[in-house]
């Protein structure tokens, strides 16, 4: 460990936090980081801090805490209603941030963080890892030379299982709204937000202007107020569609993936594992595995080496677009009780048929409502939302 290793704070960490405690010591040993602080309503006991990172301070007043370790960069990854107020914490205290995804629960609040974060002139990173993934400048490459002749549209689809106990870990955890404040945690806008993010950075479509149009389709199989079954279709500023597909009631959960979809060929990406897979007439199937750039590294390396950021704010406001419409959007409508049954012994809704749905809608960019699916009839969808 060198004295030139940046002092971090973490905020939040229990649950994907715990995430967070082991890149910090990972970058510690690396004489990057060290970590001077941990805000927690609860403090973390000594067996819950990684063995390496001593005993930092400790505290639930996050501005106090801050300017108690001099910080210089705050890891946020606490309730999503909560992230704007304690970047602009940070911000006002000339603390650079790694903000965890979704950044906030509505455009509104995307947009006072980021500007205040603009105004404060510090750095600020949002947590979409799947963005620091060697692939996307790989996958762009290969678009540029027409290795898949013209880019005609992107899909996403991620079928994934989370049982009953999921949705009780947190209050907010499965809501829309919770004391009468925004928290959209649904399918598409956290736990499959990054195979959001990531079809749209492959579709060409980041900033909010690069969206024209969006149409969600939401469905819960779970008692909750969100989606746990949805999707959407992106029209962008270049034409081109982009529709995700996502699912947290999956029969056989599989790895999340973006299809790049050509005139003469397509790109899988499996964006958690950083592989590709190429598919071009007149050619062989060519498989491909790739390196990642951890983000908070990457914001350490912004500070001290002018690295560029790899996820700025601005670059992740066409999914905050996205975020919007799910908030905007009527309720989730549950599904009916024919359309789901209990796993035996695991406690978790599975939706019969849904992981064929899921590929199928990424494979055809297609909604839900244009695969024949019994229960997921027009009249009962909700209204086309607008951006244009």
């Amino acid at each position: 460990m060198t004295t030139t290793a940046l002092p971090v704070v973490l905020a939040g960490a229990r649950g994907h936090g715990r995430w967070h405690l082991e890149n910090i010591r990972r970058l510690h040993y690396r004489g990057l980081v060290r970590l001077v602080g941990i805000c927690e309503l609860t403090p973390l006991t000594r067996d819950e801090i990684p063995r390496g990172l001593g005993s930092p301070r400790q505290s639930a007043d996050f501005g106090a805490l801050l300017e108690a370790t001099g910080a210089r960069i705050a890891v946020v990854c606490t309730p999503i209603p909560t992230h704007t107020d304690l970047a602009l914490t940070a911000a006002a205290k000339g603390v650079h941030l790694l903000l965890e995804k979704p950044p906030a629960p509505s455009f509104a609040e995307f947009r006072r963080m980021a500007d205040g974060v603009a105004r404060a002139g510090v750095a600020c990173q949002i947590g979409f890892q799947s963005l620091g993934s060697h692939a996307v400048p790989a996958i762009r490459a290969l678009v540029a030379r027409g290795a898949i002749g013209e880019v005609v549209g992107v899909g996403g689809a991620g079928a994934w299982a989370r049982d009953e106990a999921y949705y009780r870990r947190a209050r907010w955890a499965g809501r829309r709204r919770l004391d009468g404040v925004d928290v959209v945690d649904g399918a598409l806008t956290n736990p499959l937000a990054h195979a959001v993010a990531t079809a749209l950075t492959l579709g060409g479509c980041t900033r909010a202007e690069d969206v024209t149009g969006i149409e969600t389709e939401l469905w819960r199989a779970n008692a909750i107020e969100s989606d746990d079954t949805s999707c959407v279709r992106v029209t962008t500023a270049q034409g081109r569609p982009v529709t995700v597909a996502a699912t947290l009631c999956a029969e056989h959960p599989d790895e999340p993936y973006v299809l790049v979809h050509g005139s003469s060929g397509r790109i899988t990406f499996w964006y958690k594992q950083d592989r590709v897979l190429l598919q071009r007439a007149g050619h062989g199937p060519e498989e491909f595995e790739y390196g990642r750039t951890d983000l908070l590294e990457n914001l350490v390396r912004h500070l001290t080496d002018g690295d560029e950021l790899l996820v700025t704010p601005d670059s992740t406001g066409a999914f905050m677009r996205i975020v919007e419409a799910v908030r905007q959007a009527p309720d989730p409508p549950a599904l009916p009780q024919s359309a789901w049954h209990r796993v035996p012994g695991e406690r978790r809704r599975v939706v019969p048929g849904v992981d064929g749905l899921v590929a199928a809608a990424a494979d055809t960019l297609a909604l839900y409502s244009e695969l024949g699916v019994p229960w997921a009839l027009p009249a009962a969808l909700p209204e086309e939302v607008s951006t244009r």
